[in-house]
């Protein structure tokens, strides 16, 4: 387990925040591996009916911590972050997120895969793979073309673009922008406890139904993602990129055809 990952229950609420915030929530393998179990366990007890997650009111994540990444690099589908991702997809119940600030790689893609998301306007979400010598992940290479179209895609996915709180909104990515992290945990709160008014098995059934259309298709992708972000994690690009990012300095790819 993470001492990062503080899990808090409500009744039949329980809320997961990332909490390293000298790191701005920068996710290591066991942060992962400490959401995976929390989700699986939540799973198997019935008398959790909704997960809000959540980094606090100043930032979600900064995405994966880079040192721990070039340490121990995902080689597989059994490593923490695709336990994590496993266990978000699967996960048969109501998720929903809160995000403030600064909302990176995975913090983004991993929104596509939560049942409701608040926002606070000036959130900044990006998926900066491909400025690593990366990959899309997580489906979002399925995922967003189809719900913004090729070209919206190919700025946030091919140029690794930036886009705020009220732009995810606007796009379909939230459900609302708010005013601030304070504003938008406490809303994502809100709408958590209407959940705990209705029916549970209902609630399940209906999100199996929603979620059912394309379902394999996109696990299939995930799963194609996954391997080829392991294979460019050992590329050349990569290899430049992550070392300039740990320098502090601009990655060259000029020599790279």
């Amino acid at each position: 387990m993470s001492e990062h990952i503080h899990s808090q229950r409500d009744g039949g609420l329980l809320t997961l925040r990332m909490q390293r915030p000298d790191k701005k929530n920068a996710l290591t393998r066991a942060m992962y591996a400490a959401m995976a179990d929390r989700l699986d366990e939540a799973e198997r007890d019935s008398s959790v009916r909704v997960v809000l997650l959540t980094g606090g009111e100043d930032c979600f994540t900064s995405g994966n911590d880079v040192a721990d990444f070039i340490q121990a690099p995902p080689t597989g589908l059994n490593s923490e972050v695709f336990q994590f991702m496993r266990a978000l997809f699967d996960f048969s119940k109501p998720v929903i997120a809160a995000v403030a600030g600064p909302a990176v790689g995975i913090g983004t893609t991993l929104l596509l895969h939560c049942d409701l998301v608040y926002v606070s306007r000036d959130a900044q979400l990006k998926m900066p793979f491909v400025n690593l010598g990366l990959c899309p992940e997580y489906g979002s290479s399925l995922i967003l073309p189809r719900l913004l179209g090729h070209v919206r895609a190919a700025e946030l996915l091919l140029l690794g673009q930036a886009f705020t709180g009220e732009q995810a909104a606007a796009w379909g990515i939230a459900n609302q922008a708010l005013d601030d992290g304070a504003a938008t945990l406490a809303r994502a709160r809100e709408m958590a406890q209407r959940f705990l008014d209705l029916a549970p098995s209902a609630i399940v059934d209906s999100k199996r139904l929603m979620r059912a259309p394309g379902r394999e298709e996109l696990r299939k992708v995930i799963e194609e993602e996954g391997a080829l972000f392991g294979q460019r994690l050992r590329s050349p690009e990569a290899i430049e990129a992550l070392t300039a990012f740990m320098q502090r300095r601009k990655p060259d790819f000029s020599k790279f055809a």
